[in-house]
């Protein structure tokens, strides 16, 4: 019988959740309203800190206290993002599908399960705050300080910015406005990688 071999040939591919996999924005706005009779919208975020200003808590300390829910926390509900979920099952039937994502501790099990629910079929999973230690080839992430730390960090690495209203481009880090893009991106980097010689 084959021994199966867990050394991909592919890249070593980190994907963020928030904001990337998940939207979280329409997934805490979702209990919000239901909550306090309100009728937020995703497209009202417009910068990276400070979601409490559209809320009525005084700090992002006190949302991040509600967030946290009783049984289960904003991050178990979100909706995946448009082609998201698809797209990284196609990528990983090529790649190595690394999960890069940083958390509060009370989060990390809700993110564990929204993983599971959407059957991400990733080979390793980190919650990291540092993320440039998951040395990947390429990385996703739509959080302004860590591009900029992973594009620091990293030199070698393809970085790219899931475009949205609360992040602005960066030298040195490729745009992404869909799924699509992003997969294009991945196919020439292995192909490149590919053309080196062995």
């Amino acid at each position: 019988m084959k021994r199966l071999d867990d050394g991909l040939s592919g890249l070593r591919v980190g994907l963020d959740m928030d904001g990337v996999l998940a939207d979280f924005n329409a997934g805490w706005m979702r209990r919000y309203n239901a909550d306090f009779g309100t009728q937020l919208h995703p497209s009202m975020v417009v910068s990276w800190d400070g979601l409490h200003r559209l809320t009525h808590f005084g700090s992002m300390a006190e949302f991040w206290v509600w967030a946290r829910g009783d049984e289960h926390s904003t991050f178990h509900d979100a909706p995946a993002l448009p082609g998201a979920v698809e797209a990284a099952r196609r990528i990983a039937q090529s790649h190595r599908l690394v999960i890069v994502s940083s958390k509060f501790d009370w989060a990390i099990p809700d993110s564990m399960a929204w993983l599971a629910a959407h059957a991400i079929p990733a080979r390793e999973v980190h919650f990291l705050w540092d993320k440039t230690l998951a040395h990947c080839d390429v990385y996703l992430d739509d959080a302004p300080h860590q591009l900029e730390e992973l594009s620091a960090g990293l030199p070698d690495a393809i970085v790219c910015r899931m475009v949205h209203p609360w992040n602005e481009p960066i030298a040195g880090v490729l745009d992404v406005h869909s799924w699509v893009e992003f997969e294009a991106i991945v196919d020439r980097a292995a192909a490149a990688k590919a053309a080196l010689p062995r």
